[in-house]
């Protein structure tokens, strides 16, 4: 029997104990797993289990003291979507740069900036491969930026951080992976730059797969030969090995237990049946060459094939996206098989035959230059606008500094562009990584700033799409930098690259496989490579490779560089027949931009007081001024008429006087000894009585008044800076002969 005394007692020991085993296995379970590996010189550490423990995988990782958290999250199947819904994030926190957003009315962190989506779509592309395509699940990638050191690219560890979160979730992935940066600095290359060290490279690269192949390539050069950037990606992929090799040990220790996620599948007898319905149907309408004829046929034997199976009414959503999975399958095999062993293409081209082009300049007459470029089915209309130094774009980032932009490219494709009705809205991803990749691949080629003082704004309008409308973009924008008379250093053309490999070679064989030229429809569609490469004549200045496959090898690189490169020089004939060089002038609607360097101690006095000197000069003239630190002035005004009376004030409030020059000033205050008067805007000079005239004035005012215009001579300058005038000297000579009369 227990007396009360003794239950409570065990009660409480009991409560304690409970109470113990709970905090260790708390503490167990916040205790992180740290892992530490010294990588190019500086340490590389992973940390898991501490952070996002709601997570199905987390992973924190630094480089130097570059911080970046990588988490990832299933949510549940989605059996009816018709792709793998995966999305990636990318979060750059101002704080992790130690700043506070530059708006007075707005400090939280809005909407991702465009650099923060192109670098979500850069992780994007390199782990989307590795997963099973059949997955239904969202599943959500998220990459938060939490410490910035400005040395370490924050790009490259969120995508270690993401391969390392993937690997120790429970989620069915096929990793790890890595990436690495790669440039060249005084002929030598180098892994993992600094960011001072990207800014003296000729090219800026970054690689990431596996072990033995590479899966997103993504790079912006300064016409940069391709054996160059082949020995930058055989370098990276050096490097790469040892990051993967690092995150298999970890997953080796950490052994985490993967759960099987739903996939789309096809029911076997259905699968049968598709099969037969569709054997001999699918070959004609696949080689069409009009995209909208081969479509239409395609859409009509999918609903044939509904009909024979039952018809819609009869079917569910289910066997209806099964449908759509087998005949997918079917496409790709056809596609697939008729060019590795026929080298049959959709279109009946050879296998590096460009579509035909045509290129055309000054398609519109308001627009400060266009160009209008057409290869096959793909049509992109480009078009240039000039403006002034105040237009440029200031890009805030986790940078000391905000960005200056003066060339700017932007991409839009809407729904018409494909045949479709669909909603308009702001650009959307696609819209900008387009978008970016044609402005990296023109930057080289710009002028600078110094040379040309334009801000230049290229926007590209697709108008009909089929197959790599970015690098249409390229090519159209390059002619419509010419006619609008940029004069930029060389002209500038790109094209896409795909591949078909054979998916049945085996483990040590020699892989089967077929690059091809200038992929649309299909080939795009069910390729296993999509390899866009843009240059001039003389190098690369702009590639993008990602895949469906594990990756792909140097060798498959270097022959599609080569077959890119035959692609290039045929496409850049093709532009110059229409434009071989930039307009010697702009176009008379184009804004003229005067330039003028003053002393940058003056920069005060063209500013004013609160403005008021610059304010007055710009409501005056009309035109736009912009001052920069070093004293370099930019007038931009469509009027040379204003422009030039803008810059006549200017030179006059900067002017140095000196003593002999003559000027007509306005007398601005009369004192007892004598009146001042402004020769220059802001510049007074005192004209003593005894300088008024040849003989003794009494009274200032018995020879001047104020609000007098009159000559005056600079007679000295003194010590404190003091301009004295001379009235008698300016009227007639220092000897001259004067008499009362003449006052």
């Amino acid at each position: 029997m227990i007396s009360g005394y003794q239950g409570r007692f065990i009660n409480c020991f009991l409560f304690q104990l409970f109470s113990s085993i709970l905090l260790v296995a708390l503490k167990t379970q916040m205790e992180p797993k740290k892992f530490t590996k010294e990588f190019l010189g500086r340490p590389l550490k992973f940390e898991v289990g501490q952070l996002a423990g709601q997570a199905d995988g987390s992973a924190l990782a630094s480089y130097g003291e570059t911080v970046v958290l990588a988490t990832v999250v299933a949510g549940p199947p989605k059996l009816e979507a018709d792709f793998m819904p995966l999305t990636v994030e990318f979060e750059e926190r101002l704080y992790a740069a130690g700043k506070i957003k530059g708006s007075r009315f707005v400090k939280r962190e809005g909407r991702p900036q465009d650099e923060a989506i192109l670098k979500a779509r850069l992780i994007d592309r390199a782990i989307r491969p590795r997963f099973n395509q059949k997955i239904r699940n969202e599943i959500q990638v998220i990459v938060t930026v939490l410490s910035f050191d400005q040395e370490n690219d924050p790009e490259t560890i969120g995508l270690l951080a993401s391969s390392l979160a993937l690997s120790v979730s429970s989620l069915p992935w096929d990793g790890p992976l890595a990436g690495v940066k790669v440039c060249r600095v005084d002929d030598k290359l180098v892994v993992n730059p600094s960011c001072a060290e990207q800014e003296k490279s000729d090219f800026n690269l970054l690689v990431a797969g596996t072990e033995s192949k590479i899966n997103m390539l993504e790079a912006g050069a300064k016409e940069v030969p391709e054996d160059v950037l082949l020995a930058a990606i055989e370098e990276g992929q050096k490097q790469i090995s040892q990051l993967i090799e690092f995150q298999k040990q970890i997953v080796a220790e950490l052994k985490p237990e993967k759960k099987e996620l739903d996939l789309a599948k096809v029911d076997k007898d259905l699968e049968v049946k598709i099969k037969g319905f569709l054997k001999d149907k699918l070959e004609p309408a696949i080689y069409v060459k009009k995209k909208v004829e081969q479509e239409a046929k395609l859409e009509q034997i999918k609903k044939e094939l509904i009909e024979f199976l039952g018809g819609e009414k009869e079917l569910d959503k289910s066997a209806l996206n099964q449908i759509t999975y087998a005949l997918e399958d079917e496409i790709d095999g056809i596609v697939h098989k008729n060019i590795l062993e026929k080298d049959r293409r959709p279109d009946d081209r050879k296998l590096n035959e460009v579509r035909e082009i045509l290129c055309q300049i000054g398609f519109l007459p308001r627009p400060h230059g266009s160009a209008l470029f057409n290869r096959g089915e793909t049509q992109a209309l480009s078009v240039v606008t000039l403006g002034g130094p105040t237009d440029e774009q200031i890009v805030e980032s986790l940078r000391p500094d905000d960005v200056k932009k003066h060339f700017i490219h932007h991409y839009n494709f809407l729904p018409f562009s494909v045949g479709e009705a669909g909603r308009l809205g702001g650009p959307g991803r696609r819209e900008i990584g387009h978008g970016a990749l044609a402005e990296k691949s023109l930057e080289p080629l710009i002028p600078i700033k110094d040379n040309f003082p334009y801000t230049i704004r290229v926007v590209s309008e697709i108008l009909s799409s089929n197959g790599s409308s970015s690098m249409a973009s390229v090519c159209g924008s390059s002619m419509a930098l010419m006619d609008a008379g940029v004069p930029i250093k060389e002209a500038a053309a790109g094209i896409a690259m795909g591949l078909m490999m054979d998916p049945s070679t085996s483990s040590g064989q020699a892989i089967k496989y077929k690059v091809l030229t200038d992929i649309q429809g299909p080939e795009d569609h069910y390729g296993d490579m999509d390899f866009k490469v843009a240059g001039t004549k003389n190098g690369v200045t702009g590639m993008q490779m990602d895949v469906k496959i594990e990756g792909v090898t140097l060798d498959i690189l270097k022959d599609a560089f080569a077959q890119a490169k035959e692609a290039r020089l045929f496409i850049l004939g093709k532009m110059g027949a229409a434009i071989g060089q930039p307009k010697a002038d702009l176009s008379q609607f184009a804004p003229r931009i005067i330039t003028f360097q003053i002393d940058k101690e003056k920069i005060r006095e063209v500013i004013g007081p609160g403005g008021k000197v610059i304010n007055e000069i710009i409501d005056q003239t009309g035109v736009d001024i912009d001052i920069e630190d070093s004293g370099l002035i930019f007038i931009t005004s469509r009027s040379n008429e204003a422009a030039q009376k803008a810059l006549s004030w200017i030179k006059n409030i900067t002017h140095e006087v000196k003593p002999g020059e003559m000027f007509q000033g306005k007398v601005t205050r009369i004192l007892n000894f004598g009146a001042f008067v402004e020769i220059l805007p802001g510049q007074e000079g005192l004209v003593h009585i005894s300088q008024l005239a040849p003989y003794r004035v009494n009274r200032v005012e018995d020879v001047v008044k104020v609000g007098d215009i009159i000559p005056v001579k600079v007679t000295n300058i003194d010590e404190q800076g003091r301009i004295n005038l001379s009235l008698k000297e300016a009227n007639n000579g220092e000897n001259g002969n004067y008499s009362k009369d003449n006052y």
